[in-house]
């Protein structure tokens, strides 16, 4: 790729990580190096174990949240901020590093939105990545200046949900 460009994922909907994953794949199909990270989740999921059996793509989690953040303590969240900021600089690092083809960066929008992240670093990021490298963020609630900064905005929008009915997350579908 010569012109990495930058896409957010975003909405109320199912499929953010989904589709992210959709390009992970077709990246990595092509040859392409791949960095997937994840910001907020720390549950194991069908699509990660998926990821190990592909050599070209590197997996970076932050610590899993295992509160909502208006349950936290102050300190609680002074933990988690410093946890996901450190996530945020070691993706950073490895695109310096590896310049990769493609680096995902899932419920980085999220971990924004909810002020565990500085905006600020996120558009740092952004404008200082390898300029081949195409990026993808997904989570809810993208700030304006995001969505400025970025080429392809695709919105998911909830229609139906079976978790409204009280169906828990089932392996192999949702984790």
């Amino acid at each position: 790729m010569d012109t990495g460009l930058i896409h957010i994922y975003c909405g109320d909907g199912k499929g953010k990580t989904t589709a992210s994953l959709g390009l992970v794949l077709r990246c990595a199909g092509r040859g392409g190096k791949v960095l997937f990270a994840q910001f907020l989740k720390g549950r194991p999921t069908g699509e990660l174990e998926a990821l190990k059996a592909l050599t070209q793509v590197t997996v970076l989690r932050g610590k899993a949240m295992t509160k909502f953040t208006f349950q936290m303590t102050a300190d609680e969240k002074k933990e988690t901020c410093q946890a996901q900021t450190t996530l945020l600089q070691k993706i950073q690092d490895f695109c310096e590093k590896h310049h990769p083809d493609l680096a995902v960066c899932d419920e980085l929008v999220g971990a924004c939105a909810l002020g565990l992240v500085p905006e600020e670093q996120v558009i740092h990021f952004l404008k200082g990545k390898p300029a081949h490298t195409e990026v993808v963020l997904t989570g809810r609630n993208p700030s304006p200046a995001l969505l400025d900064l970025a080429d392809y905005v695709s919105e998911i929008k909830k229609i139906k949900h079976p978790f409204d009915r009280g169906i828990a997350a089932r392996i192999g579908i949702e984790e």
